[in-house]
Formats: C-alpha cells, sequence, structure tokens
C-alpha cells in the first residue's frame, strides 16, 4: 500500500476541440462526394460529428487544395489554440496556476515543428521559464500513453510538483481528398482535437483529495510484423504527407488486445475480470468492436471510448483522455476501482496502463 500511495496520480483533466462541428453528412456534401462507397464508409462507422478545420471555400464554392506548407501552419494556429485551451481547463480542474507547472509534455502526430509545441506554448501561457520539457512527435493513436509513462516517471522524481501532458492532434491538417477509398477511409474517421492531463505525486501540501487514480505500472506490446500496417508518411503524387491504414488493422490489433493485458497485469494478482473500468482508444469501430470481443468486454465496459468516436471519431493520441473525462464526470468509480488505460497505433503497438483509485 505505500508504493501506491507514492506512485504519481491524476489529477486533473481538460480537453478542447475546434469550435466547427460537422456531421458526416455535411461533410460529404460539402466536398461534393458521390461514390455509394464512399458515403457507406462515412455515414456507417459509429461516428455522428466531427470538429475539423476544413478548407476555406474557393471561388467556386468548393474548398481548396491546401499545400504541405497551409497544413503545417494549420497544425501550428489550430494546434495551439486547442493546447493552451486544453491546458487552461486542466489547471483550473487541479485548482493549480500555471506557476505551479514544472514539467510540459507534448505530443503530436500531425504535424513538424522545430521548436514543438512545448517551447510555443512555454511562451504563449506565460510558463515559468525554469519549466523542463519534452515533445513526443510522430508516435500516433498509441503516443498519449507512452508519453504519459515518461511524466509520471519524471512525477515519482519529483513528488509534490506538477507536470502537464497535453496531446495536440490536428488531424485536417493530415488530410489528402482525392477520391480514393484509400484515404476515404482516412477521411471519414480523424477529428481534430487536444486534451491535457495533470500528474502529481501527492504531498502533505498539494491539496489533493485523492491521487485518483493513481498511475500503478505500464506495458507495451509491440507487433513488429504488423510495422506498415498505420503510417503516416510522404505521399509523392500528392506532394504532402498522408496518412494509410491497412483493412487488416481491426483484427491484427484484436488478436493480441488479450495478450497486452496478460503483460500489464503479470505479477500484480489482478485478473481481467478484476478490471472495473477500461479506458480504450477510439480508433474505429472495427477495432473497438474486435477488442471488445477479444478481451470479453461488454459495449457498456466500452460506452465512453464508444461515446467519444460518436461525438468526435478519432482523436489520435488524445482519444484515451476524453474517454477518462467522461469516466470521471460520471462518478461510477470507487476507492479500490481497477481500471485499464488502452492505446493502439503504429508500429504497430497497444500501449497499456493500470490504474487504481
Amino acid at each position: 500500500m505505500r508504493a501506491i500511495r507514492e506512485a504519481p496520480g491524476i489529477v486533473g483533466v481538460g480537453a478542447a476541440v475546434p469550435p466547427d462541428s460537422y456531421t458526416q453528412r455535411e461533410i460529404l456534401d460539402t466536398f461534393g462526394v458521390t461514390d455509394p462507397r464512399i458515403r457507406s464508409i462515412f455515414l456507417n462507422g459509429a461516428i455522428e460529428r466531427r470538429n475539423l478545420s476544413l478548407p476555406p471555400l474557393g471561388p467556386d464554392g468548393k474548398p481548396i487544395t491546401e499545400t504541405q506548407g497551409d497544413l503545417l501552419r494549420k497544425h501550428t494556429a489550430s494546434g495551439l489554440r486547442m493546447g493552451r485551451e486544453a491546458v487552461e481547463r486542466c489547471l483550473k480542474d487541479v485548482g493549480a496556476s500555471l506557476a505551479d507547472v514544472r514539467y510540459l509534455c507534448c505530443v503530436t502526430s500531425t504535424g513538424l515543428l522545430t521548436p514543438g509545441f512545448s517551447a510555443l506554448l512555454i511562451k504563449d501561457l506565460g510558463v515559468e521559464r525554469s519549466c523542463q520539457r519534452l515533445d513526443v512527435v510522430g508516435m500516433g493513436c498509441n503516443a498519449g500513453l507512452n508519453a504519459l509513462n515518461a511524466v509520471s516517471g519524471w512525477a515519482a522524481g519529483h513528488p509534490g510538483e506538477l507536470a502537464v501532458m497535453v496531446c495536440v492532434e490536428v488531424c485536417s491538417a493530415a488530410y489528402v481528398f482525392d477520391g480514393t477509398l484509400r484515404s476515404s477511409v482516412v477521411n471519414s474517421l480523424f477529428g481534430d482535437g487536444a486534451a491535457a492531463v495533470a500528474v502529481r505525486v501527492p504531498g502533505r501540501t498539494s491539496g489533493e483529495r485523492s491521487p485518483a487514480p493513481t498511475l500503478l505500472r505500464f506495458a507495451s506490446h509491440i507487433i513488429p510484423e504488423a510495422v506498415d500496417a498505420m503510417r503516416y508518411d510522404w505521399d509523392d503524387a500528392h506532394g504532402k504527407f498522408s496518412f494509410y491504414l491497412d483493412p487488416e488493422v481491426p483484427y491484427v490489433v484484436g488478436a493480441n488486445a488479450e495478450t497486452a493485458v496478460e503483460r500489464l497485469l503479470t505479477g500484480t494478482g489482478v485478473r481481467t475480470s478484476d478490471v472495473t473500468h477500461w479506458v480504450v482508444h477510439s480508433g474505429g469501430k472495427k477495432v473497438i468492436d474486435s477488442v471488445r470481443v477479444n478481451l470479453g468486454l461488454s459495449r457498456h465496459d466500452v460506452r465512453h471510448t464508444l461515446g467519444v468516436l460518436r461525438d468526435h471519431g478519432n482523436l489520435s493520441s488524445g482519444s484515451f483522455l476524453f474517454s477518462y473525462e467522461r469516466l470521471r464526470d460520471e462518478k461510477a468509480a470507487l476507492p479500490g476501482d481497477i481500471g485499464v488505460l488502452m492505446t493502439m497505433g503504429p508500429g504497430s503497438t497497444i500501449e497499456t496502463a493500470l490504474v487504481g483509485w
């Protein structure tokens, strides 16, 4: 019990999305998509709305074709707005100020900036110049838990000091619109959003009611034979970066989900059946269904994952924090409950964390 009390805890969370929200049908109509196969992909993926920063309309009333430079500028401007809002909401949730932030980790996979979001947010928000920082770039949808592992490690070494992680994903700055089925799968799925989480080892002066939930341990499961299944790389035909998702991704992830959770729980005395709360990345309807079937989970177990997918689409690295915020607000977790956080992404990789209330 002593080790659990001294482990870092999630003490606050905050999320933000762009102001413009679109139904799937509105997106199809905006781009004049009439192909019934593509319309079916958009309308049958369990997504109702997404917040996006779509291209401006040209003189013909249709969205313009953005260059890679346009997309990077969108990534920077929209990402900075969302990141700032998410961090501010997170600090308000903790009851902390910008002066309390001693470590800032920024995660993104939808653009490349140097200096990265950590330096830009420190300047924009007015965070103390002595704040330590880290940028995690290009790891994909699983990156939030990879970074949370690093943030937890920093917090464990600095008891009582506040660390903040923010995932900033402007997925609409990574779209290619060419009418192909390959790009249409991606374009039907991802939404824009940022989510921040505050982590701290509770100290005698920290003021937390309880470090709930406590971050108990992390585990990774890498599937190297599926290294090309999820990619964000250069597309010569379009002169810009683009996402690629292999149709087999849901089955690869699902087939390895049980092994990933077993690795997380080994040596803890916790069984899968003991886990009360599941916070799973909103990777897509087929991905969620595959994970759910292979782990024996009910739709209730992944209700927040499904809700985030329905309302926002796949938010990449920050998706699981949107789901965690809904679980937190639901006030369903009780002292003694155990939870599992799970994200999936390029590598191919399944990342997990064990948390306790």
